[in-house]
Order: structure tokens, then sequence, then C-alpha cells
């Protein structure tokens, strides 16, 4: 069982960036001291939020992280070339010691989309075609290949990842469909950190049917899940101290054509997240590793929450719940 933090990196307009970073540092230091596995990074452009990219803060944790794993949960792929992702991770990669995990996701914001100039209708193919370029110049071999959306001849990547054949794969899908592709595509599927443990678990069962019959199951060594997290002495206390903070990060979503989740934020607070006392996010942690879940990444601050109860929750469960685990 490995365990980790998703860093939420978007804040508002008015804070110091220097002092958030300066935070996440800090973060990251305690996190690895305190003995978890990886850190995730979260990715979006053009956001109304002050959202780092995931690549270059990821370098910047590279001398806090330890040995931690450094991942993005995740890179939206579709919304640049596969040479400039190949390129870069590489880089990352190298600079880190062989740790990165690419998570990658085809996106979902309609301004990113129209932003970069890429038609939404055919994001599916356009991710399955970037993944299969990535591959290619992963490999360190001359990549010829003159597909529908991207096309290189003879080429070779400048920087290899210290990785053979470069960094695992971990796929964000969201629907069934994209999950049964991720099966066929990736090296794990990653699930959204508000869906539901019974919907989680029954698309786990399902992507591993369909991993199985396409001969990819014993490719597939991880099984992570994201968890929006807070640990306090009671399921009470944690909704006084961080409660209104997830409810306004959710309120916020509601403005990217996800009103859904403004909606429907009482059921995922209920039954999505994992909060509450040591005990209580057991049972969750226990619930979902029953299913085969075997990597959890929690998220552990939300839009302007005090630092000091994010350090106070990680040391919580750090010392209270994943002793049980190890």
């Amino acid at each position: 069982m490995k365990f980790g933090i998703l860093l939420n990196h978007q804040f508002s307009r008015t804070d110091s960036l220097a002092a958030r970073l300066g935070e996440a540092v800090e973060l990251v230091t305690a996190a690895s001291e305190l003995g978890l596995d990886s850190v995730f990074g979260i990715h979006h452009y053009l956001a109304r939020l002050q959202t780092p990219q995931p690549l270059t803060l990821l370098a910047l944790l590279i001398p806090a992280s330890g040995d931690m794993e450094l991942g993005t949960g995740v890179y939206i792929s579709t919304l640049a070339h596969p040479v400039h992702i190949a390129e870069e991770v590489a880089t990352l990669d190298q600079l880190s010691g062989g740790r990165v995990t690419l998570g990658v996701g085809a996106g979902y914001r309609r301004d990113e989309f129209r932003s970069f100039a890429v038609n939404a209708k055919t994001i599916g193919r356009r991710f399955v075609e970037s993944l299969q370029v990535l591959r290619a110049l992963w490999s360190g071999q001359p990549v010829t290949h003159l597909g529908e959306f991207f096309q290189l001849e003879d080429q070779t990547i400048s920087v290899l990842p210290a990785q053979p054949g470069g960094p695992p794969l971990w796929i964000g899908a969201n629907a069934p469909k994209t999950i049964l592709r991720a099966a066929r595509i990736g090296d794990a599927w990653i699930p959204s950190p508000n869906v539901k443990p019974r919907w989680a678990i029954g698309n786990l069962q399902a992507f591993r049917q369909e991993a199985q019959a396409c001969g990819r199951l014993e490719q597939i060594r991880r099984y992570p899940i994201l968890r929006e997290t807070y640990v306090s002495s009671s399921g009470a206390q944690a909704e006084e101290e961080a409660g209104r903070y997830i409810r306004d990060e959710y309120l916020h979503y509601s403005g990217y054509n996800l009103e859904y989740f403004e909606t429907r934020f009482g059921d995922l607070r209920q039954k999505a997240f994992l909060w509450g006392s040591p005990d209580d996010i057991a049972a969750g942690i226990d619930n979902l590793a029953a299913a085969g879940f075997d990597h959890f990444i929690f998220r552990m601050s939300w839009l302007g929450m005090p630092f000091s109860l994010t350090m106070a929750s990680l040391e919580l469960l750090a010392r209270e719940v994943i002793p049980r685990y190890r």
C-alpha cells in the first residue's frame, strides 16, 4: 500500500504566490519526512485562480521530496504536442533520478480547448495518438509517425527519460467508455477525488476485466485513487475546521460548466470524501483497498484554507492512519 498527497496549487489572485509556493515546499518536506510515498500536481491553463504549471512546480520540489514519486494528477495532454511533453517530462525524470509518473487526461474545460484551437469533438482520438507518439519517442529510437494530428519523420528525442521506456502513464478517466480505453492504453487508471466509492469500485472491476481481455492485466501494476481527505478528532470537528473551504472550492468549479458540483456537493461530502477521525479515514481506505486500490493520493487543502490546518491533518494522517497499513 502506498500513500501520497495531491497538491492543490491554485490560489486566489490576491495571494502572494511566493508565500504559497513556500508552503508547498514545506508541505512536501513534511510529507517526505513522515514517510509518504508520492506527491502529485494538478494541471490547467487560463484558470481564474493562480495555477502554477505542474512540471515546473515538481522540479522545484525535487530537493524537498526525498525519494518520493513525483507525478501529475492529471496533465492535459491534448493541449500540447507530444514532442513537447516527451522532452519536458524526460528532463524532469532525469532531474529527479527516475521518480516521475505522468498522469494524463483529455481535459474538459471548453475555454482551454477553444484557446488552444483544439476541436473538442476530436479529443479522444487526439489523446490516444498523443500517447502513441509519446511512448515511441521515449523508446529512444527514431520515430516516423504520420497520423491524424501529429507528423514526425525520422525524429529522435533529445533527452531520454531516466526510466527505460519512459515514466508510467496513468490515465485519468471519468466515464465508463474512457475507463475501458484506459485499460487498453495505460499503465493505470486514476479516478478523480470526488467519485463515489461504489462507482470507483465497479469501474475498477470493469477496468481490470478489459485489461484482462486485451492481454494487458499483468502490465497493470498499480491501482491509484485520488481522495479529498481531512483528518481531525471527529467528523464534526473536521467539518467545523475545513468544511467551508472545500465547499468554496466546489462552488468555484461550478464556474467551469460544472454546475452539478454545486447541486450534488452534500451527497459527495457524505459519500465520496475521506472525512473525520483517523478511524473514519481508515474505514474509507479499507473499503477501497478491499476492492484493489493500492495507492491513495490525498488532497488535503482547498481554496483559502489556512496552511496550519493542512499540516495538522497531514500529521494525523501520517501518525494515526498510515501506520495501520505498514
